[in-house]
């Protein structure tokens, strides 16, 4: 696994892929955030606290993971390696989490200079009152979680066709679904709309974001995390026989 792990990290950072991935989340998120008038601005919130950036971040995750994670298994498939990949001595699930973590890392380190945000933020703090760290630090982690999501159903979808596009579509469909579409479904059932609220993303990133790490959040993102990595495993468990 780390040889898969450390080969997709030198690939995205031996092009400008990675580099532009960085570049691209970091310039949106200043735009937003700093410079364009909007419900993500900050100077314009009239609040002291990180909760636009929160807001911002899913959307450009579910454009910006599916573009990383779209060539992870499509592209092999295109070049014709994927049989060769088979050859190494590793099994099905040491390849995809390599592939799974590589897309991780590089999301990760794009997130970090963000750090600086939570510095500027806390700056404009009024002196009677206190920058509410808990719930920016519980967000933090709302946003690990997603993005660990979003990779899964990025790296999955990269295995259902050998057309990088395709699989582009096909995982910001799905990361969108999951993340606001079962909040939009809720509304179509009266009494159950409860609990196809409770099966959105975004019902337990709002939860993590308030700064309280329920086990049950934390489970929800693990488990649809490992659904997507199983379902990856069955797609070239399928492709190699």
């Amino acid at each position: 696994m780390k040889a898969v792990l450390l080969r997709e990290i030198k690939s995205f950072f031996g092009s400008p892929i990675g580099y532009l991935v960085i570049a691209i989340f970091l310039l949106l998120n200043g735009l937003f955030l700093w410079v364009f008038d909007g419900d993500f601005n900050i100077l314009n919130s009239g609040y002291a606290d990180m909760s636009p950036f929160f807001k911002l971040a899913p959307w450009i995750f579910i454009f910006l993971i599916p573009a990383v994670t779209m060539k992870s298994f499509s592209d092999e498939k295109k070049q014709g390696t994927l049989e060769i990949l088979f050859t190494k001595p590793l099994s099905l699930w040491e390849i995809v989490n390599g592939k799974f973590l590589g897309a991780f890392v590089l999301i990760l380190i794009a997130i970090i200079p963000t750090f600086f945000y939570v510095f500027i933020v806390s700056n404009f703090t009024a002196a009677q009152n206190s920058f509410d760290y808990g719930s920016t630090i519980g967000s933090y982690f709302g946003l690990l979680f997603l993005i660990a999501a979003y990779t899964s159903i990025g790296v999955f979808t990269s295995t259902l066709s050998e057309n990088q596009i395709v699989a582009f579509i096909i995982a910001v469909f799905l990361c969108f679904f999951f993340y606001f579409g079962f909040d939009g479904l809720s509304n179509l059932f009266g009494n159950f709309s409860g609990f196809i609220k409770n099966l959105g993303m975004d019902f337990h990133f709002k939860s993590m974001s308030r700064g309280v790490l329920d086990t049950r959040d934390i489970i929800y993102f693990i488990s649809i995390t490992i659904l997507f990595l199983a379902g990856t495993v069955y797609q070239l468990k399928s492709l190699k026989w």
